[in-house]
């Protein structure tokens, strides 16, 4: 194993299994704020019995971010957030958890924290002209520039309705008195070679690294250039924004991420020339013809996602490359060609075809002068929607000597990035470590269509890597959803207790209408549908405290016997 250090220098590596001395400090801390809340809730213990919960939030886009907030709201107002000592999230939990976090000591002032949040969410926007110059300072800052900052800056911002700058180190002075935070995501390479190359990755506001191998770097530096274990060149530190992006990006499926890319991308280029039309900017017909290239790109892109006939679109490229660019006019006519009577493009010929235009406009505009950034990371953005680049970013373990960690990640440069709910869309392994000693699980589910898939297959998952964890039994399909269920834990394994977001007890009847309300590919939601959906994952909490009091009291007696 390598060198093991105690406390983290930004510019090294840390290999070893326990945790930050910044979260053994916040631990110690946050004990003695949750033995006071449990003595408030009529449960007697010693220091060194009070339990370790954690409470953790799922995916599922805006759903998922206003039913966590809706959840913690709650424990607040039954008097039992304090006991939480973990707050963690996937996707769109962690946008909630950013917009919490950014807060100093954010649960002493709740109300007024949640009231912002909605109302920014309800009625708040982020304009596209921002939009574009925050893309614009992502591709002039980062060496990997991926979709992720394409869908960070386009798509996210759009949703959250803010564009965040903080960085998650800067919350470290913020969580004082608050569950000590967990952002997941997941490493790509690691999902497709198997568990055993631990793909779980986790960022809190000290240090990022692989959950189970234990291989940590400091969060203010995760994506910076290393090698051996030292840092050899800076990157800017990621900020919220992006994290959000990072931990989201999973939030549909692939058609849905590329037509919301390429919606966004063709609003973005026709707000440009619009914008260069009214200041009565002086452009050469041949610098406007690529520009109208471009939006014609992507409007053949979309139609073929929408399944509509490109035929228009194909002419209006042939007519913008007449007489010039022969080989892009080529593959336009071969492209006509490949057509079917429905009208269908093949989508791999489609791929090709567009990376080549991209190339010749790259070269049209450098022939022309083109000296505005803007239309080349436009490129640089269809060029990572076409290949389906996501979450790129130097490798930090590269070429560094550590027995425990897997070797394909050893050899690799880079590593890509990217939303956990791709393999499991409740973060458990963030708090299994062992060394984090997690006594209660709490897992919002806000899969609705699904609402016990994450917790069965945590269960499979740890028992093929001998990691504890209690017997789960969801209930034979067709019975009542309930809103509260306990999957008991014994010996080492944490107690989990699940709760579905949409259930039998607060849908009456329902709980399809309030999934199809409320579905992931929604981009907004007014006031009145943000208040509801609040109501009812918080009253989740609400109908079953003395349910969530009594399993806590059960652990300590437990804790007490052993």
């Amino acid at each position: 194993m390598g060198q093991i250090r105690s406390s983290l220098s930004s510019s090294e590596v840390r290999i070893g299994h326990s945790l930050s001395e910044a979260e053994r400090q916040h631990l110690a801390r946050r004990r003695k704020t949750v033995l006071q809340c449990l003595k408030q809730n009529g449960i007697s213990c010693s220091e060194d019995e009070v339990p370790n919960i954690a409470l953790l939030g799922s995916g599922g886009g805006l759903r998922a971010m206003i039913a966590l907030l809706g959840l913690v709201s709650q424990l607040k107002e039954e008097g039992l957030l304090d006991c939480i000592m973990y707050l963690s999230g996937v996707s769109g939990s962690t946008w909630c958890m950013a917009s919490l976090y950014k807060e100093l000591d954010w649960s002493t002032k709740l109300e007024t924290v949640k009231e912002n949040i909605v109302q920014r969410l309800a009625d708040g926007s982020v304009s596209w002209l921002k939009r574009g110059l925050k893309l614009a300072k992502y591709h002039s800052e980062k060496d990997n520039f991926t979709l992720t900052d394409v869908f960070s800056a386009l798509i996210v911002s759009h949703m959250v309705k803010e564009i965040d700058e903080h960085k998650v180190s800067e919350q470290r002075s913020n969580y004082t008195n608050e569950p000590y935070p967990i952002y997941t995501v997941i490493d790509k390479k690691c999902k497709h070679e198997g568990l055993n190359a631990d793909p779980w990755f986790e960022i809190t506001p000290d240090e990022s690294g692989y959950s189970l191998t234990g291989a940590f770097v400091d969060s203010s530096c995760w994506g910076s250039e290393f090698e051996n274990g030292k840092k050899i060149k800076d990157q800017p530190e990621m900020d919220m924004l992006y994290l959000q992006g990072l931990c989201g990006s999973a939030f549909g499926d692939i058609g849905q991420h590329l037509n919301l890319l390429y919606e966004a991308l063709k609003y973005l280029i026709t707000d440009k020339v619009g914008c260069a039309e009214e200041s009565h900017t002086p452009q050469t017909q041949d610098v406007q013809n690529g520009y109208l290239m471009l939006l014609t790109l992507v409007e053949l892109n979309l139609c073929v996602l929408r399944k509509e006939d490109p035929t228009v679109h194909l002419r209006t490229m042939k007519d913008l490359l007449k007489d010039k660019y022969d080989e892009a006019k080529n593959m336009t006519v071969h492209l006509e060609k490949l057509m079917t009577s429905e009208g269908k493009l093949p989508e791999s010929e489609l791929k090709d075809y567009t990376l080549s235009v991209c190339s010749s406009v790259t070269d049209m505009f450098k022939v022309w002068g083109v000296s505005d950034d803007f239309w080349f990371y436009i490129l640089r953005s269809i060029e990572k929607t076409v290949k389906w680049i996501w979450g790129t970013t130097y490798n930090y373990l590269f070429a560094m000597e550590a027995q425990d960690v897997d070797l394909s990640i050893i050899y690799s440069e880079k590593r890509d990035y990217m939303d956990a709910g791709l393999l499991l869309n409740i973060p458990f392994f963030s708090v299994l470590r062992k060394e984090r000693k997690i006594d209660l699980i709490i897992s919002l589910d806000c899969n609705c269509l699904t609402p016990f898939k994450s917790v069965v297959r945590a269960a499979e998952l740890c028992q093929d890597l001998n990691i504890p964890f209690p017997e789960v039994v969801a209930p034979p399909e067709g019975t009542e959803l309930q809103d509260f269920y306990v999957f008991r834990g014994y010996g080492k394994a944490p107690t989990v207790v699940h709760i579905p977001l949409f259930n039998a007890v607060n849908c009456k009847g329902e709980i399809l209408e309030w999934m199809k309300k409320y579905h992931t590919f929604r981009l907004d939601y007014s006031r009145s549908e943000i208040t509801d959906l609040m109501e009812k994952a918080g009253v989740n909490i609400k109908n079953n405290k003395e349910k969530l009091l009594k399993v806590i009291g059960d652990i300590i007696e437990e804790k007490k016997v052993k």
